[in-house]
């Protein structure tokens, strides 16, 4: 008699223990600011400078001493352009002054040139007075001196990577990439261009988990290794999990983790080592499995493409962030209305392809069907709908963006 199955697992339970197990790598290296797009700052850095630097003009136009501002033109005692040193202001004069220039000591305010009138005799005479420290730029307002601007843990944009740059930062210290092997399961894969569709036999599919799990691997910072598509055998699985532990540091698999006869991957990674979660409670994407081969972490997702996709950004994409310390794991959800009828509750966490539309609400794709990529094309977010509960059109439920998943 077969010993009854375990209670489904919650999302929220999986994850917490997903993420207990994902012990950050040490691996720490220097690249390029250029080139760190996307990368996981591994130390913070503190600002050896003011920026900006001095006072400076944000606008073409004269600096003055707001006190010195009589009826008639005043003189222009000097030009300062952007990255030249100004002199001290004199008494009674106005200072030509370009957008990013010093201010001058003594000037307490910046004029637009389009509130000023050059005279024949070079002489400038102010339309509109400024107010004391109008236009101007202070020393340290964007970053003080000693400051920490850039956090271990966050995960570098082109606006860190500015940053960086601004207090003279040419390196990064980042995370490492995490390894990760990559293969698919199942003798009914085909890969594009080795077969053309009308001889396809009976039965095959060609494999678009490959495709879309190696491309979120890679914008999530991993460096893949591709070993392609596992027959369904249970020595053949064994061994592709064995020469896959060598070298990294997570093993992700598509295909094999329900429980029919041809399904290998549970008992071959019990065979070689651990295999610590089994089934979730969410839709699409129950059969989920981690465990451990060798000094390997190990991941296995379902073979329908939407539930590969779902599982991915769900579970792997924070596993694989917090490998390389990323302090933001998972992106916010929002609430938004709902233009749609979902009258049939489901005992597990659903997971709905939706697409916002120019009323401010979400539509919903037709076809739900775990095996219909074409819903996380068409769609630009998920709705996360607790288990037990129905929509009603107007009901207010909580979005999340693809465009965040996939970042």
């Amino acid at each position: 008699m077969n010993a009854p199955r375990p209670p489904l697992r919650s999302l929220d339970d999986a994850l917490a223990d997903l993420l207990a197990r994902a012990t950050p790598l040490a691996r720490v290296e220097s690249v390029s600011t250029f080139d760190a797009d996307g990368r996981v700052l591994a130390q913070d850095q503190v600002s050896a400078l003011q920026v900006p630097p001095q006072d400076n003009s944000s606008m073409d136009g004269y600096a003055l001493r707001c006190a010195d501002l009589a009826d008639g033109a005043m003189p222009v005692s000097q030009r300062i352009p952007a990255g030249s040193a100004a002199q001290p202001l004199q008494a009674g004069t106005l200072a030509r002054i370009f957008t990013g220039a010093p201010v001058p000591e003594g000037a307490d305010a910046i004029v637009m040139q389009e509130d000023t009138e050059t005279l024949v005799d070079g002489t400038v005479r102010v339309l509109r007075a400024p107010l004391p420290g109008q236009w101007i730029r202070r020393s340290g307002e964007d970053v003080t001196r000693d400051d920490a601007v850039l956090r271990a843990g966050q995960r570098l944009s082109p606006a860190e990577m500015g940053l960086a740059a601004s207090i003279g930062l040419a390196e990064l210290p980042v995370a490492a990439r995490p390894r990760v092997a990559l293969f698919s399961t199942g003798d009914e894969l085909v890969m594009p261009g080795t077969v053309p569709p009308q001889a396809m036999k009976p039965g095959a599919i060609y494999n678009s988990n490959r495709f879309f799990l190696r491309a979120m691997l890679q914008r999530l910072g991993c460096e893949v290794s591709d070993l392609g598509i596992v027959p369904d055998q249970r020595e053949a699985t064994v061994q592709a999990l064995r020469d896959a532990s060598a070298g990294h540091d997570l093993i992700l698999t598509s295909g094999g983790v329900s429980v029919g006869e041809e399904d290998h991957i549970k008992p071959a990674v019990q065979a070689l080592g651990t295999l610590d979660l089994w089934q979730i409670a969410i839709k699409p994407g129950k059969p989920f499995a981690y465990g451990r081969v060798g000094a390997a972490h190990f991941i296995g997702l379902p073979g329908n493409p939407v539930s590969s996709f779902v599982t991915f950004a769900l579970l792997v994409r924070p596993f694989l962030l917090q490998l390389q310390g990323a302090t933001a794991l998972t992106p916010p959800a929002t609430r938004l209305p709902a233009h749609f009828d979902w009258p049939r509750p489901d005992k597990r966490r659903e997971f709905l392809r939706v697409r916002r539309n120019a009323q401010g609400g979400l539509d919903l794709f037709a076809n739900q069907s775990s095996g219909v990529l074409t819903s996380v094309v068409w769609g630009d977010g998920l709705v996360d709908k607790p288990p037990g509960s129905a929509i009603a059109r107007g009901d207010a439920v909580s979005f999340i963006s693809l465009s965040d998943l996939l970042a």
